[in-house]
C-alpha cells in the first residue's frame, strides 16, 4: 500500500509546468524586491535588523551588496525555470532565500516563509528531467515520469497550510467580522474599487469566505466533480488577494499548485503538446525508501507541530506574539501600540529617554511598538551599543498596545530590564503582562 501511494510512477508534465513557474516567480520577487524599493528600506537603510531570534549574526551586506545578492537570486531563480544546473541553482537560491528570510522579521509575511519550503523541496524533486537545458545536455536523465511522492509532498503542504489558514480565523474577533471589517476600511481609498470594498456585504466575504475557501479547498481540489469548480474558485480568489492586499507572488504560486491536482494528461496537452504521456503505472521501489520515508515523516510532523505550539505557551498568542510566526496566521489582526524606552547607567543612576527614530526606520518602530520579541532584540542592542562606549546600562520599557480595536493595555513589566533577562525559545516570557 505505501509502495503504491509513493512509488507508483506518474506522468511529470505537472511538475515540470510548476518547475517553470515556479523559476520564474523566484525571479520576479527577488528582482521585485530592487525596483520596488523593499531592499532599500528593509535592509539597506536600517542601522541593523530585528532577525529571527539567534540569528543576530546574520546581517545585512553592506552599502549597495543586497542589490547584487538579489540579483543574483534572480539569476538563479531563471536557471530553475530553465532547467540549467538545476540542482546546483536550485540548492543556491534556497540557501540565499533562507539567508534573507532569517535575517530580518520587520517584513514578515507568510508567503515568505512558504518560498523557504518550496524551494527547499524543489532541491530533491526531479524536475529538471524534461522540457530543461539540463535533459537536453544529457539525455540520459530525460524521463516523462516521477514517483507518485513528488506530487503528494504538494498536497500535504498545502493542505496542512491551508486548514491551519482557516483554523486559525475560528476565534471571536474575526467571527464577529470587526477584523475582516476593518481590513475593508484601510483598504477605502484604493482608487475605483476602494468605495465598493466598504459595501456591507464584503466583510462577511473575507471573513467567512475566507475560512471556507481555506478550509475547503484542499479536498475540493482533490474531488474530481469540484474541482473545475475549485479551480475558478482559486483564481477568483487568489486575484482578488493579490490586487487587493498586494501579497506579492503567493496568490501566483498558490494556483501554480493546482497543477498537481488535475489529470497530468490534461496540464500535458494544454503545455507540453510534444511530450509523450506516461500511462504505464510501475511501481519502482528505490534504495531510498527507508530515508524518504523516515526524512517525510520527521518534516510532517514538524510542520504538524509548529501551527499548535502556540497552545502550550501561556496566554492568547494575539497578545503576547509568542508562537505566531510560521503557523500559517495570515492577516489575522490588527494591532498598534506605543513606546517608552528609558536607559539607566548602573553607575550613576541617569537616564536617558531613547528617541526610537535615533536608532530604527520608521517600519521597525511600527514592530518594535506592540511586538515584545523586537523590544526585547532592541533592549539588547541598546546594551551592546553603550557598552562599546564603556558604559553598563540597563533598559526599561513603558508599552501599551491595542489588539483589533480595543483600549491599549500594558503589555510590558515596566520594572523589568530588558536588557539583561534572557529570551525563553520555548515557554512564555512573564515579563509579557497578562492579556486580561
Amino acid at each position: 500500500m505505501l509502495n503504491t501511494f509513493l512509488f507508483k510512477h506518474i506522468d511529470n508534465s505537472g511538475l515540470i509546468v510548476f518547475r517553470i513557474i515556479f523559476g520564474f516567480l523566484c525571479f520576479a520577487e527577488s528582482v521585485g524586491a530592487i525596483f520596488t524599493g523593499w531592499i532599500t528600506y528593509t535592509l539597506v537603510e536600517p542601522k541593523f535588523t530585528f532577525t529571527f531570534l539567534g540569528f543576530e549574526w546574520l546581517q545585512p551586506l553592506p552599502g549597495n551588496w543586497m542589490y547584487v545578492y538579489y540579483a543574483i537570486m534572480g539569476v538563479f531563480g531563471l536557471l530553475i525555470m530553465v532547467g540549467y544546473k538545476y540542482r546546483m541553482s536550485a540548492f543556491l537560491f534556497f540557501i540565499m532565500w533562507c539567508s534573507v528570510y532569517f535575517m530580518q522579521k520587520s517584513s514578515y509575511n507568510n508567503h515568505y516563509y512558504l518560498l523557504v519550503l518550496l524551494s527547499g523541496i524543489m532541491v530533491i524533486l526531479p524536475a529538471h528531467k524534461y522540457a530543461s537545458i539540463d535533459a537536453k545536455q544529457n539525455p540520459k536523465i530525460k524521463s516523462i515520469s516521477m514517483p507518485a511522492w513528488c506530487n503528494w509532498i504538494f498536497v500535504i503542504q498545502l493542505f496542512i497550510l491551508y486548514t491551519y489558514a482557516s483554523k486559525a480565523k475560528l476565534y471571536p474577533d474575526w467571527l464577529d467580522l470587526s477584523v475582516p471589517t476593518k481590513l475593508m476600511q484601510s483598504k477605502a481609498n484604493y482608487p475605483i474599487v476602494g468605495e465598493f470594498l466598504q459595501n456591507g456585504f464584503m466583510p462577511y466575504l473575507v471573513g467567512y469566505g475566507g475560512i471556507l475557501f481555506d478550509g475547503l479547498i484542499i479536498p475540493l481540489l482533490l474531488f474530481k466533480p469540484t474541482r473545475k469548480y475549485a479551480f475558478f474558485a482559486s483564481i477568483f480568489f487568489h486575484l482578488f488577494n493579490s490586487f487587493i492586499f498586494q501579497v506579492g507572488v503567493f496568490p501566483y504560486l498558490s494556483l501554480a499548485f493546482c497543477l498537481f491536482f488535475f489529470n497530468p494528461e490534461i496540464i500535458k496537452n494544454i503545455f507540453l503538446k510534444r511530450k509523450e504521456y506516461y500511462a504505464k503505472a510501475e511501481i519502482i521501489v528505490p534504495n531510498y525508501k527507508t530515508i524518504l520515508v523516515v526524512l517525510g515523516s520527521i518534516y510532517f510532523s514538524i510542520q504538524i507541530a509548529l501551527p499548535v505550539r502556540h497552545h502550550f505557551i501561556e496566554d492568547d498568542v494575539l497578545w503576547t506574539e509568542e508562537g505566531h510566526r510560521l503557523s500559517w496566521r495570515m492577516m489575522l489582526r490588527s494591532k498598534s501600540g506605543y513606546t517608552n524606552f528609558k536607559v539607566v547607567n548602573k553607575k550613576t543612576k541617569a537616564v536617558t529617554p531613547i528617541n526610537l527614530s535615533t536608532y530604527l526606520t520608521k517600519k521597525q518602530i511600527r514592530s518594535v511598538n506592540y511586538k515584545p520579541d523586537f523590544m526585547w532584540q532592541f533592549a539588547r542592542y541598546l546594551k551592546k551599543e553603550y557598552k562599546e562606549k564603556g558604559v553598563d546600562i540597563q533598559v526599561f520599557v513603558s508599552a501599551k498596545v491595542s489588539v483589533n480595536g480595543k483600549p491599549h493595555k500594558q503589555l510590558i513589566d515596566e520594572k523589568v530590564d530588558l536588557a539583561n533577562i534572557e529570551w525563553n525559545y520555548f515557554t512564555h516570557n512573564d515579563w509579557i503582562l497578562p492579556s486580561k
